[in-house]
């Protein structure tokens, strides 16, 4: 997504934003997609306060959308969800061509838009794409037919590239790189979710779920979210040598808490040896050799505030 030692930065926490500014989304099933619906500019505002803090790439309101979940929770019928999907799309083009039209930079890049997709997982609700417990009962053609609909929609809708998001499994990573192939112009990164610093959260080794991943060369960049920054360097090192600096890793973290179903974010979490963050957002270690060979950004509970902070750090890391 870059050039060279070019830093592309992606952008932070939606539903965070959201939540700063009242929307209460905790308990909904749709999540920040029922957003789509209810309140679309609030959403185009996160988009641009993203944009001026420095984000490179913006990525839909889409996570927790879905067809199936829109016809379920707002009683639309299959094409009036699919259109509700687009219409994330449709706000961040309007964001970044607003943000373009007022900017008075001439070194900006015009910012990309990624289509998120979140894991099966996202649609149960139950916290589960921090487990993955569900692809022991589904197939992976079943894996394929439920997100063929999101990824449809949003290429459909002009994505720049997909961005197949917290995925806990090796097998439902799998599952997304084969359904990939059946849109054959599109580009996409894929991140997994984390248990450890060797594992995603179904509990294979992130070094194995990589292996796959990278066969495709439709797969700009793979890597982790929603994550931990402190594990960051760590659970990269144990698979470098599966990938290559032409692709690199895309690194996305958190807050430095960790999810639990019942209680949401748990701020002093330990995972293995590492400790917690001791501030809000922590910057990962830029030692680490392919850091910086593909995008960063945050995840959940990271704000336009960590982007701008995030993007000056690392461009004093690469000049």
């Amino acid at each position: 997504m870059g050039d060279g030692c070019e830093v592309t930065i992606v952008d932070g926490g939606l539903a965070t934003e959201l939540e700063a500014a009242g929307l209460e989304l905790q308990e909904d099933p749709l999540w920040s997609a029922r957003v789509l619906q209810t309140n679309p500019q609030a959403i185009k505002n996160v988009h641009a306060r993203y944009l001026c803090s420095g984000a490179d790439v913006i990525t839909t309101a889409t996570y927790q959308a879905s067809v199936a979940g829109f016809v379920k929770y707002l009683s639309l019928n299959s094409e009036e969800a699919a259109l509700l999907l687009q219409s994330g799309v449709q706000l961040a083009k309007e964001a970044v061509d607003e943000f373009l039209s007022e900017s008075k930079s001439l070194e900006r890049r015009k910012p990309l838009i990624a289509g998120s997709i979140g894991p099966y997982g996202a649609f149960i609700h139950d916290g589960s794409e921090y487990s993955g417990n569900y692809v022991e009962l589904m197939t992976k053609e079943e894996l394929k037919a439920w997100h063929r609909p999101q990824m449809q929609s949003l290429i459909t809708a002009g994505v720049d590239l997909i961005a197949l998001e917290t995925i806990p499994s090796q097998k439902e990573g799998n599952a997304l790189v084969e359904l990939l192939r059946e849109f054959p112009n599109t580009k996409a990164w894929l991140s997994f979710s984390i248990k450890d610093e060797q594992c995603i959260s179904h509990g294979e080794k992130f070094e194995d779920a990589v292996k796959f991943a990278i066969k495709s060369d439709q797969l700009m960049t793979v890597g982790l979210n929603c994550c931990p920054p402190d594990i960051v360097s760590r659970l990269l090192a144990t698979a470098n040598k599966n990938i290559g600096p032409e692709r690199g890793w895309i690194v996305y973290p958190n807050s430095g808490e960790r999810w639990d179903p019942n209680t949401r974010f748990l701020s002093n979490t330990i995972i293995g040896d590492v400790e917690p963050c001791q501030r809000p957002f922590e910057i990962p270690s830029t030692e680490h050799p392919l850091y910086l060979s593909g995008p960063p950004g945050g995840c959940c509970r990271t704000t336009p505030a960590d982007i701008a902070e995030l993007r000056d750090t690392l461009k004093l890391n690469v000049t």
